[in-house]
Order: structure tokens, then C-alpha cells, then sequence
């Protein structure tokens, strides 16, 4: 078995590897072992197919590695999470909303939140509403 077989086998390795693997660290290697086998094919020595792995696994982690990462890991839009998730989505009125008395509570999710009118509004129990607005733990909505 010539030495560079051994270089493709290695590679071959660190791509299945990689596989079960993510953060594309180890694909990187396999770049590195390639550079090597092709060194080892011209009859370079040692010291260069080492040389050459080192060079390609180096220029693989830096302009390989973040290409594959923008791609695989991008995002359209940002998610939101917790709390935030709630604006724009429909809840229903448990307790009147009325500003002057100080009431209202929304329920969403099997969750029930203190809320507030939007318009100052009063909005009747069992109505749709729409929320527009979170501060701290007090909803702000507007009627549907």
C-alpha cells in the first residue's frame, strides 16, 4: 500500500467522522490528509506531506470553515423566544379589561396574563383580542 492510500483512508475517516460530528472541525483534517496524499503521490518526503497537511487543515479552518458554517447555520429572521413570542398572537379576555378599575386579564397558551387595552377601551370577557405590546408581565391588546 503506497502512503498516500493511507492519507485517503485517514481522510476518508475524518469525513465520517465529521458526519456524526458538527461545527465542521474535523472536516477541516480530512482537508489537511488530502493535501498530504497528493504530497505523498509526487514523492515529496516526509517533512512535506507534513508541511502540507498543516497548510491545508490551517487554510481549510480559516477560509473553508466559516463558509460552511454561514451556510448551514443561517438564519431568514430572527426567532423570538419567551415573552416576545406573544406579540401578535390571539388571546382571549378571562376578566374585563377596564382601565378605570384597574381589571383585565388575557388568557393564551393555558396561561393567564394581566392586561391592558392598547386604546384605553373597554373590552368585554370572553372577546378575541390581539396582542400589540408586553411590559414586564402585563400585556397590552387590542380588540380583533
Amino acid at each position: 500500500m503506497e502512503p498516500w492510500h493511507a492519507y485517503i483512508v485517514i481522510a476518508l475517516i475524518f469525513i465520517i467522522i465529521e458526519i456524526f460530528t458538527n461545527g465542521f472541525a474535523v472536516i477541516c483534517f480530512a482537508f489537511g490528509a488530502t493535501g498530504s496524499a497528493i504530497a505523498s503521490a509526487c514523492d515529496a518526503s516526509f517533512k512535506m506531506q507534513l508541511l502540507w497537511f498543516s497548510v491545508c487543515t490551517l487554510l481549510a479552518f480559516i477560509a473553508i470553515r466559516p463558509l460552511l458554517l454561514k451556510f448551514f447555520y443561517r438564519r431568514d429572521k430572527e426567532v423570538k423566544t419567551n415573552a416576545e413570542a406573544l406579540i401578535g398572537r390571539h388571546a382571549i379576555v378571562s376578566e374585563t379589561i377596564d382601565r378605570q378599575s384597574g381589571t383585565g386579564r388575557v388568557a393564551i397558551d393555558g396561561d393567564d396574563w394581566k392586561a391592558t387595552s392598547e386604546d384605553d377601551e373597554t373590552i368585554i370577557k370572553g372577546n378575541r383580542v390581539t396582542i400589540t405590546k408586553i411590559d414586564s408581565i402585563i400585556l397590552t391588546v387590542k380588540r380583533t
